[in-house]
């Protein structure tokens, strides 16, 4: 397909501040960078504000491919309208959206499908630049072409994403910090224990891993009505310091019983959980990406019908480890998870209204903000689990 950019707004590149990774693991090196104009299908955004995510720091670290530089990694954000491609009547000039790494073209087999995430027509891959052509946006001042990441790279003053991504807001209804969060980490928590689950009342809920995605999973499983939702983690300061008090003790995220799995003696985690449950949860969530966890979370899912969702990625060629046998034998459900199993257009509006209605609460997972020229702070925050979510504003 033919992609002709728009002149809408004079059709040229934008020069623009963006935090670059330069080199894997190192710092990231505050750049002025082109943004070229949209194409056909393409919306250039201004960004707001954006928050760091888990699997922004899993790439910066990444120094084989799919890890490549020199890179603008970032994927949860929101942003205005700066200009439109041919092709585009969705938003326009002016219009606040969350930009998503999942699409959602609302045409296709699997967008007309209840039992599907995964847009057919634009599935999700790692791909290096724009989801159509797979071209950049973006150069440095020397003509050098500049990575895009998860077809959002929200670590730019100015990025451009496919319209199929965007996902237009009531800005009078939420805040940018508060609706970047939905654009990754609580969507896939929420949606995971919502959509994927399908947890019902009077369930019992156990997650691997208390970081932004399993608190999301404890609301989300709060809001469905799971009766006791156990949290698992080895990090004793979520018991004892700071924010991470009031997200516990007052259960406002949903956690109504904690495992430390560092202070349980000779017993593994999967035998504390059956015992605690009576035989096993119905719900095993792993939320953390270790393939011995992945092994717990399955064993102390409930004989006959539990069912256990994964998350994280441990790397590219890590295998899950369970025996064929034991799940068949023991009549368990494995269920991979992206994205919570949200398709972002339809189902990011109702995780608005429940956060409207104080069903969903957002601001539990706000721990720091943080200046844009500040965002290396934010990954040394995240990097040592001193933060759940830092928003990063452009120019607060």
């Amino acid at each position: 397909m033919e992609h002709k950019s728009s002149m809408a707004n004079g059709g040229k590149p934008i020069r623009c501040r963006a935090a670059v990774c330069q080199k894997a693991g190192e710092a990231l090196v505050m750049e002025e960078i082109l943004v070229a104009p949209p194409m056909a299908y393409e919306v250039r955004i201004r960004i707001i504000c954006t928050s760091l995510c888990h699997t922004d720091v899993k790439y910066w670290k990444m120094k084989d491919p799919p890890g490549i530089v020199p890179r603008i990694l970032g994927h949860e954000a929101v942003g205005e309208v700066e200009s439109v491609g041919d092709q585009v009547s969705e938003v326009k000039q002016g219009d606040i959206v969350i930009p998503t790494f999942l699409a959602e073209c609302g045409e296709c087999r699997d967008c007309t499908s209840n039992k599907s995430n995964i847009c057919s027509e634009h599935p999700y891959k790692l791909s290096q630049g724009m989801p159509r052509c797979g071209t950049s946006r973006f150069t440095d001042l020397s003509g050098e072409v500049l990575h895009h990441f998860m077809f959002v790279s929200s670590f730019s003053e100015y990025t451009v994403v496919d319209v199929t991504h965007l996902i237009k807001l009531d800005p009078i209804l939420i805040s940018p910090d508060k609706a970047c969060l939905l654009g990754c980490g609580v969507s896939t928590g929420v949606g995971a224990a919502w959509r994927t689950a399908n947890v019902e009342k009077g369930s019992t809920v156990a997650i691997f891993g208390l970081g932004t995605v399993g608190l999301a999973v404890a609301q989300g499983a709060r809001i469905c009505g799971a009766e006791r939702i156990i949290g698992i983690d080895i990090n004793p300061d979520k018991l004892t310091m700071g924010k991470y008090l009031t997200y516990l003790t007052t259960k406002k995220c949903g956690v109504t019983e904690f495992v430390n799995s560092r202070s349980i003696g000779d017993k593994s985690v999967s035998q504390v959980i059956i015992e605690m449950t009576d035989g096993g949860a119905d719900y095993c969530f792993e939320c953390v990406g270790l393939s011995s966890l992945i092994k717990e979370a399955f064993a102390c899912c409930r004989k006959g019908r539990g069912k256990t969702i994964l998350f994280g990625v441990e790397d590219s060629v890590s295998v899950l480890g369970l025996k064929s046998i034991d799940v068949i034998s023991q009549g368990k459900t494995v269920i991979g998870c992206i994205y919570g199993g949200l398709k972002p257009k339809s189902d990011i509006p109702t995780l608005i209204q429940w956060y409207l209605d104080k069903k969903l609460q957002l601001d539990l997972f706000i721990s720091h903000e943080v200046g844009f020229e500040e965002i290396n702070k934010a990954f040394n925050l995240l990097s040592e689990g001193q933060c759940l979510r830092c928003v990063i504003w452009m120019t607060k």
